[in-house]
């Protein structure tokens, strides 16, 4: 059902590179204007969070109060969102509406052909590596110590980087929260999963990761920030 936008969104990828002179270049461009367009997303889910992370302790007092009487808790949690005007999904359902978004941007750079045709995005490169290429034939190609394995390291200690920082802000995030001591363990890894991901991914999946995880990393930083938190 994808198809005719993954091929006018490759199409779109392609009238850019001609002007930028870079097909990677295009893709950082193209992937930085669609998340300038859903940035209202990304500012109503900093608001849902921030509801969730304030009425946190309240949640978790009703229910120790009400655990053994479900329908008692149901009333009661509809009862306080009411009261705040939020609701549980506040923070949810805007990650979720980007999702068409991001199934469409991650087919067209991981896709070898689209509509039936292969896909020109992915044959040309970036230092020399084809944007198609990924890093375990290009370690079987040039070598480990090679100049286009150098460009998959710097692309990971990039993404390594921002999934840092991702996580050190996770932290401190669910340290003012009531969150089960698994979730506190777990949580924290989930962005390093993009380092994994981007090893096994054509190069231009790995410029779109890296270009879309700064992107949320500075996003959430900005929307986050104390003096935002009474908006």
């Amino acid at each position: 059902m994808f198809d005719s936008v993954i091929e006018f969104t490759a199409g779109l990828i392609t009238a850019l590179a001609q002007p930028l002179n870079s097909t990677a270049l295009a893709i950082i461009v193209f992937t930085l204007g669609v998340r300038l367009l859903l940035l209202p997303f990304g500012v109503m889910q900093a608001r849902g969070e921030r509801s969730r992370a304030r009425l946190a302790p309240e949640v978790q007092k009703l229910r120790k109060r009400y655990g053994r009487d479900p329908e008692r808790l149901r009333r009661e949690l509809s009862a306080l969102y009411a009261r705040e005007k939020t609701s549980p999904l506040a923070g949810c359902l805007p990650g979720v509406a980007q999702m068409p978004f991001f199934m469409v941007m991650y087919q067209v750079f991981i896709s070898s052909t689209i509509a039936g045709n292969a896909n020109a995005l992915l044959t040309h490169g970036l230092f020399g590596v084809p944007l198609g290429q990924q890093f375990a034939s290009t370690v079987a190609g040039f070598g480990l110590l090679s100049g286009p394995t150098l460009v998959f390291a710097g692309l990971f200690l990039m993404l390594i980087a921002v999934a840092f920082i991702t996580s050190q802000r996770m932290r401190r995030t669910m340290s003012d929260e009531v969150q089960p001591e698994f979730m506190r363990g777990v949580m924290p890894l989930l962005p390093f999963g993009t380092v994994l991901a981007a090893a096994v991914l054509p190069l231009a999946a790995g410029i779109y990761l890296l270009v879309t995880t700064s992107w949320t990393a500075g996003e959430r930083a900005f929307l986050h920030r104390p003096a935002l938190a009474g908006h």
